[in-house]
């Protein structure tokens, strides 16, 4: 049995629709689908992050995590600090450039939650940042080339020698995303 830890997207939840579609899927599993409301501080999110893997098994053997867009640059972090693997959804590989304009407050995606970027989350950022991964093999990364928010390209370089699955199309939120659940699944558990 394998423990799935699922990281949203900036100003998302686990209600966004790939998290929900994962859960439905490992739901029928005896597989641990684990997805957290992750705080605005990435220190924050990565703190409590860390906390659910090491206190629930050997992170290498034990866990697969699933990251979306600013989620899947934390997958990339934990999956190289844990040895684990890492499937990866449209995953911002710049968000310390990218989210600067998003500094202040406003509200989560479902338009009711307050949400607050602070300026100084950008440096906890960049002291999460992975520069390059040294395990390509532990990766897979599912990426739009019609991607509205980040350049798909980026991510394709970033993730060299991993096994890639790059979408002709689609968007940031991969609309169509039901059809690669067992895509995604199949990736975080063939260790198991």
């Amino acid at each position: 049995m394998m423990n799935i830890l699922y990281l949203h997207g900036f100003r998302s939840s686990p209600q966004s629709t790939k998290a929900r579609q994962m859960a439905a899927h490992f739901a029928q599993t005896d597989h641990r689908f684990i997805c957290p409301q992750l705080p605005a501080s990435p220190a924050l999110a990565m703190e409590l992050a860390c906390e659910l893997i090491e206190d629930r098994g050997d992170a290498a053997k034990d866990w697969a995590l699933i990251g979306s867009s600013l989620g899947g640059f934390y997958a990339t972090f934990l999956a190289e600090r844990y040895d684990c693997r890492a499937a990866l959804l449209n995953p911002a590989v710049h968000p310390e450039l990218d989210l600067g304009a998003h500094i202040g407050e406003g509200f989560a995606y479902d338009g009711e939650t307050p949400f607050e970027f602070k300026a100084e989350y950008l440096d906890q950022l960049v002291a999460l940042k992975v520069t390059a991964i040294t395990q390509p093999q532990r990766y897979f990364l599912l990426a739009a080339t019609r991607d509205e928010v980040l350049d798909w390209r980026h991510m394709r370089d970033h993730y060299l020698g991993a096994e890639q699955h790059i979408i002709e199309g689609s968007n940031h939120a991969i609309s169509e995303f039901a059809d690669y659940v067992d895509e995604v699944a199949l990736f975080c558990t063939s260790n198991s």
